[in-house]
């Protein structure tokens, strides 16, 4: 039986989920999305979303329902994560920027796993997701990557809004202005190929630098880079990458929701 909601029976339940974290140190509000199923026997898929205090600003709900209403998207339970500091704990475990910021990637990472899955596990009573995903935006794209490249037995996909790809441990410097970039670098370290498909935006707008002067802004230069990283290691483009360069897009939540069912579609469209 597939989902076939009409526009009287969409119905999205959102409750508020705070995880005790005894890794951060700090009560983690989450905040959850889940269409009613009564009726629906279709595999519930398992969607996280770094920085999910941006959500209602986002009109999450509202996204959901004419996918829902038109059978565009599989059921997706979401789960908002809501950032603590958003400087210390998201970036790449193990890898501070050239700053100090990120030091605690790796234990926001921990958190996610061994924390937050079981607690919502033991809210929802559900025990299996047809698949997992995470997204974020920003930096907070930049901590998404880290926990799918690491977990990839756990998601299969992960999106990028705007991605701080930029992130690097040492300062850009003229003569070698792309150097030490820290995602581009984890991508070149890991041995294996992590079974995962990746979905990227940047916008126009996103910013001004222009770092290496090729005239191409840095949050672009840097998101399709990675994808040449990515496309050496052996994914394919398009079918295991997705990438939207959006004309006009900004670096703010009004562009991100705009290009939020686009993602949707593209990770849970039938």
């Amino acid at each position: 039986m597939l989902l076939d909601f009409t526009v009287s029976e969409v119905s999205i339940q959102v409750e508020e989920l705070t995880v005790n974290s005894e890794i951060l140190n700090r009560e983690v509000e989450c905040v959850l999305y889940l269409p009613d199923m009564e009726g629906v026997v279709e595999p519930l898929h398992l969607l996280l979303i770094n920085d999910g205090q941006d959500l209602e600003t986002m009109q999450y709900e509202q996204i959901l329902q004419p996918l829902y209403k038109k059978n565009q998207i599989s059921p997706i339970l979401t789960v908002g994560i809501k950032a603590g500091d958003r400087l210390q704990e998201f970036g790449i475990s193990g890898t501070p920027d050239y700053k100090g910021r990120g030091a605690e990637a790796g234990k926001y990472r921990q958190f996610v796993v061994e924390e937050l899955l079981p607690a919502f596990y033991k809210k929802t009573n559900i025990s299996e997701f047809a698949s997992s995903s995470i997204i974020g935006f920003s930096l907070g794209a930049v901590s998404a990557f880290d926990i799918a490249w690491h977990h990839a037995n756990i998601f299969s996909k992960v999106g990028a809004f705007s991605g701080a790809f930029w992130w690097r441990s040492k300062e850009a410097k003229k003569g070698a202005p792309d150097k030490n970039r820290i995602v581009h670098k984890l991508i070149k370290s890991t041995q294996e190929k992590p079974s995962l498909k990746f979905w990227f935006e940047a916008g126009t707008q996103d910013e001004k630098s222009d770092r290496n002067q090729n005239g191409i802004i840095d949050s672009i230069d840097d998101t399709t880079s990675l994808l040449n990283e990515l496309y050496k290691k052996g994914y394919e483009r398009n079918l295991d990458t997705r990438y939207m360069e959006i004309i006009g897009g900004r670096h703010d939540v009004a562009t991100w929701a705009r290009l939020m069912p686009c993602f949707l579609l593209w990770a849970f469209g039938k």
